[in-house]
């Protein structure tokens, strides 16, 4: 039997754990119970910024504490495999900052493990409960977009050039999960073509540009960048019936939808079987939703919590950090390949729901 308010601890004291304590610790359905680093003077200055949450620097001795619910891992992607297996071996509830793992087949074996000891695994993809992902969710599963025609997405900005990962491991991210997120159906892309550019020779891609054929004949592109001079965060979704615009930067007015577009229409000319196409354009308002002001990992914590007490899988479970690893590697084998198209491994397939 599940008590609240759970107990939690946060793994990794770096540059996302202590956002990721705040917001435990300012949660009533939460208890921060430890901060665990293996630089325990970062940890304790965590620690004391939280009036005083006990440190702990050795993972094994924090993970044997019976009365410890779930963890919250923010390390390095490369550590998150053997972290999380530890965790769930110990009965612990896990969510992990992104990406999931540092492969598909390692985030495979976490996503299987939890499955098998009835525990949850989430995906911290925070971009996910802004109040705006949200909207965009809701409005999308209204209809209000009507079907999906495209997906633009631009994420761009002036560095931090990454020692470990290309310019589509460190962005993309968080464009693919949102994706995955607000399309119904999660992110069903079948293959990815990526090209990308090292105009600087650092041995990695600096630019990106991937596209991914969605179902239906849609779309979607996101473009990468660590060498812009401007900070860019845009989403574009279009769709049949209205257009919607997702400006990040732009707190008066982070989402505009737009009543145009392009309405195609056949018609019958004479003779048998013989068709043309009619363009009409539709030049409408535009307006922009009321959206609350709220910070994501609040609302992500409380999902964490939530999936936790209900047994239920969570809004960005592991399958969703597993289904944007499976389009990262799709990605870096079409980058290897020139940018010819590569297939996306299935998640569906390979991984079996827990009964």
């Amino acid at each position: 039997m599940v008590s609240f308010p759970l107990r939690v601890a946060v793994v990794g004291a770096g540059y996302w754990g202590p956002n990721l304590a705040r917001n435990f610790r300012a949660n009533p359905e939460w208890q921060l119970v430890a901060i665990c680093d293996l630089d325990s003077s970062r940890a304790e200055k965590l620690a004391d910024s939280l009036g005083g949450v006990p440190v702990v620097a050795d993972l094994d001795e924090l993970l044997s504490n019976p009365d410890l619910d779930a963890v919250a891992i923010a390390t390095p992607a490369h550590t998150h495999h053997p972290i999380v297996l530890k965790a769930l071996h110990a009965g612990k509830h896990v969510v992990v900052e992104k990406p999931l793992a540092d492969s598909r087949e390692r985030g495979l074996e976490m996503v299987r493990e939890a499955d098998e000891r009835g525990l949850v695994l989430m995906a911290d993809h925070t971009y996910c409960y802004t109040p705006a992902v949200m909207k965009i969710r809701e409005l999308i599963a209204d209809g209000m977009l009507g079907e999906i025609l495209f997906i633009d997405s631009v994420r761009i900005n002036l560095g931090l050039i990454q020692p470990d990962v290309d310019v589509f491991w460190d962005l993309a991210p968080h464009d693919l999960s949102i994706i995955d997120f607000i399309v119904p159906g999660g992110l069903a892309a079948s293959t990815a073509a990526a090209q990308g550019a090292d105009p600087l020779g650092s041995g990695k891609a600096c630019v990106g540009y991937l596209s991914l054929p969605l179902d239906g004949g849609a779309m979607a592109h996101v473009h990468v960048n660590w060498l812009s001079p401007t900070k860019i965060r845009q989403m574009v979704v279009g769709g049949t019936k209205q257009t919607l615009v997702w400006d990040d930067l732009n707190p008066q007015q982070r989402l505009s939808i737009y009543d145009r577009g392009v309405d195609l229409m056949q018609v019958s000319k004479t003779g048998a079987d013989r068709t043309a196409a009619t363009v009409s354009y539709r030049l409408g308002d535009t307006w922009s939703p009321a959206l609350p002001e709220r910070e994501a990992l609040a609302a992500m914590t409380t999902e964490f919590a939530a999936s936790i007490r209900d047994g239920r899988a969570p809004r960005t479970d592991g399958r969703a950090g597993l289904r944007v690893l499976s389009v990262l590697e799709a990605a870096s084998r079409s980058l290897a390949l020139a940018g010819a198209p590569s297939s996306i491994d299935s998640v569906s397939l390979t991984v079996e729901h827990a009964s």
